[in-house]
């Protein structure tokens, strides 16, 4: 089976508008999402609009200035400079001349304003290219009418039209007219053979901003007026606040307020430094609420999941007990990940000035629409009354999210009726956040006859179960008799998204697992993968998300560029190939011993994500993927003693080193596949790859994360060294 390159069918009419610059200049503006609503329309009357309200939009000056707005969060995946790539490729310009500016919050004109789940280019490849080319129709039109030639005499390049007799105008000087054209539905889009832009390396838009130091980040915002607040949140999970004394707080200078909210407590003060130091000095009683949960209930819970029969079931293919039942052989291992904070290099932070007349929202937000609507909730206000500006983010993998620390912003400002920035310190973003969950999976393969006839895969989790999709992953529909059953512990610690979510451990699992069947049935690790591939190809299973043939090829793709089972003596080779966000992934982990000690040295990725809209980005997303996925199957590790987390700073919680960073060899499948996800693809597969280099090196499998918590299985005995 083939997985079809599914698209979404938006409509195609696009909005336009003009307005006067300063200066004289006439702009003409599309917005890039309007065609994501299946029943949007142009508004008749195009002068009632107002340009200060509208800024989701191509612009063009009548000097052929083209900017862009890009309306995604920009969380370091890159959207700021490939969307606006995708419009302007479509609209025929020189990528040197276009400026690019992030868009605001606009839940009028645009759609999944997110930064979640890798899918951002996914979802706006189609209507930003029809975006771009709506745009580059209409000019054209423009310059045909004046002319007196149907637009197909006429042709596009770098923001030049040139009719058939040779005369040319640059689209600076028909925006005026092409402001009064009708906006045409079905335009043509181009043939990706005549990419100019797509395709080609693109540095970071932001990249001169950011090497030297200019505002862009929500730790950079401020306004006139503002006052910095650093919140006393409960220090355990199941605490609520009885009571406190701000004496002491209050006497600092530079301290503005004291206000409780909830059960927090926000200091208000002149600067940051002061806000943090004053709140050392609040006294406060807490007490306990409900249970407060240790890492050791966590694990006898969630084992005891694991072995008891409160079970909801994902997929059942065929007979999984019966071919238990029948099995020659069984093999079953268990698998066991602990929490995980986000450690975003930016800590929490956000920007709220709430007024009887607006809320003014400003900060790093993965998901600003959800955000805004809840703060509009909570301050029971109309969400037209919600400006949001989205700044750029120092990280996020899922932390961002969820808009806490924006309501907090919001709330205190509401009180005090003052502009707020809130900011989290590393210990406060540590111990008050949204964790990745901890996770265990048993998994069981029955074997009949050396072949694989029966798959049974359980989780248990800590809040929150695997979504629905990834029970729908290889191997499924590649064995006949397959399960997936999930149970869960709710806990008042509180879990989240996180980089790549359940799949980030889940693969090590599964993949570690196939290792160790292919060992147990004496065959070659990589041809078993092929083998099960083979099982899936001409399948009518809808159900099966990934592409058999697609899998197949970044398998042989990284099994040729690797050198697998080539290597010299000494170097250690781990495979796995995995799919998830929609792309499919292949990696190989090269591992030597030193000093007894397995030491990753390299990793070789191999990537189908469709089309590559920019290969700079894509390769730094890729390579960033794989040492995150690394470094926490390494070193990550955060536990709880009675509700309280046991590390709240670097001293504590373990990160990969630069001198650990192995070299990453990416390579991207070329195809004409719409464009798939990158953000995350790559981290899952990279614990599973140097789990089974690490077994090839030192003859020991790894079932728990992180792998330095257990030296024992971490070493090679001396004498098998000199061996």
């Amino acid at each position: 089976m083939t997985t079809k390159d599914t698209t979404i069918t938006f409509s195609r009419r696009a909005f336009m508008r003009t307005s006067s610059l300063a200066g004289g200049g006439l702009i003409i503006g599309f917005n890039l999402f309007q065609a994501c609503k299946p029943k949007a329309a142009a508004p008749i009357d195009l002068a009632s609009l107002n340009y200060n309200d509208f800024n989701a939009f191509i612009k063009i000056a009548d000097n052929g200035a083209v900017t862009i707005f890009s309306p995604n969060p920009e969380i370091g995946q890159g959207v700021k400079t490939s969307m606006p790539m995708i419009i302007a490729e479509e609209l025929d310009v020189a990528w040197s001349n276009v400026h690019v500016e992030q868009g605001i919050l606009d839940t009028h004109n645009y759609t999944r304003q997110v930064a979640g789940g890798s899918q951002s280019i996914r979802f706006g490849w189609e209507p930003l290219r029809q975006t771009g080319a709506t745009a580059r129709q209409m000019l054209v039109n423009a310059a045909a009418a004046r002319w007196g030639v149907d637009p197909s005499e006429c042709t596009t390049n770098e923001g030049v039209i040139t009719n058939a007799a040779g005369e040319s105008l640059g689209y600076g000087e028909v925006v005026k007219e092409a402001a009064a054209m009708e906006v045409p539905d079905n335009v043509k889009l181009k043939a990706i053979k005549d990419f100019k832009i797509i395709g080609k390396d693109a540095a970071n838009v932001d990249i001169d901003e950011i090497i030297t130091g200019k505002p862009l980040f929500g730790s950079d915002y401020k306004t006139p007026g503002m006052v910095y607040a650093s919140v006393m949140r409960p220090p355990a999970f199941g605490q609520k606040l009885e009571s406190f004394d701000d004496t002491e707080t209050r006497s600092v200078p530079g301290v503005i307020d004291v206000l409780k909210f909830g059960e927090k407590i926000a200091v208000l003060a002149n600067d940051t430094w002061t806000a943090m130091k004053a709140k050392e000095l609040l006294k406060a009683t807490w007490k306990a609420d409900t249970t407060l949960e240790s890492t050791e209930d966590h694990d006898t819970i969630l084992l005891g999941l694991l072995d008891g029969n409160k079970f909801e079931t994902l997929r059942a293919d065929g007979n999984v007990k019966k071919a238990f039942a029948e099995a020659d052989k069984i093999l079953e291992r268990t698998y066991e990940s602990p929490f995980l904070p986000h450690n975003c290099l930016e800590p929490m932070n956000f920007y709220a000035d709430v007024t009887e007349e607006k809320v003014h929202l400003a900060g790093p937000i993965q998901t600003p629409e959800r955000t805004a609507m809840m703060i509009a909730e909570m301050l029971d206000r109309d969400m037209n009354q919600v400006h949001l500006e989205m700044t750029r983010m120092g990280g996020g993998f899922g932390r961002r999210l969820y808009g806490d620390f924006a309501m907090e912003a919001a709330e205190i400002s509401n009180l005090a009726r003052k502009p707020i920035k809130v900011i989290f310190s590393r210990e406060d973003d540590m111990a008050d956040g949204i964790y990745r969950p901890a996770i265990k999976y048993r998994i069981k393969a029955a074997i009949k006859d050396g072949k694989v006839t029966g798959y049974h895969l359980k989780e248990a989790a800590i809040n929150s179960n695997m979504y629905g999709l990834i029970p729908n992953f290889f191997p499924a529909g590649a064995i006949e008799n397959y399960q997936v059953d999930v149970a869960k512990y709710n806990s008042n610690i509180t879990t989240g998204a996180w980089r790549a979510p359940y799949t980030n451990f889940l693969a090590f699992a599964e993949q570690s697992f196939f290792d160790e069947l292919a060992e147990t049935l004496e065959t070659d690790k990589v041809q078993l993968r092929l083998d099960l591939l083979q099982n899936v190809k001409g399948s009518k299973d809808d159900r099966i998300q990934y592409s058999p043939e697609r899998m197949e090829k970044v398998i042989k793709m990284a099994v040729d560029k690797s050198g697998w089972g080539k290597q010299p003596e000494g170097v250690f080779q781990g495979f796995v190939n995995y799919y998830c966000h929609n792309s499919h992934v292949a990696e190989v982990a090269n591992v030597v011993v030193e000093d007894g000690t397995p030491v990753v040295k390299k990793i070789t990725c191999v990537v189908d994500c469709g089309i590559v809209v920019n290969p700079l980005g894509a390769m730094n997303q890729a390579e960033g993927g794989v040492i995150d996925g690394v470094g926490h199957a390494m070193f990550g590790d955060f536990a709880f003693k009675d509700g309280e987390p046991q590390a709240k700073n670097f001293d504590k919680y373990r990160l990969i080193r630069m001198s650990e960073a192995p070299e990453v060899d990416v390579h991207f499948m070329k195809n004409e596949f719409s464009p798939t996800g990158l953000g995350e693809p790559t981290l899952p597969p990279a614990g599973g790859a140097i789990a089974n280099a690490m077994k090839a090196a030192t003859g020991k499998r790894l079932y728990k994360q992180p792998f330095t918590k257990y030296p024992e299985l971490m070493s090679v005995p001396q004498k098998e060294i000199i061996g």
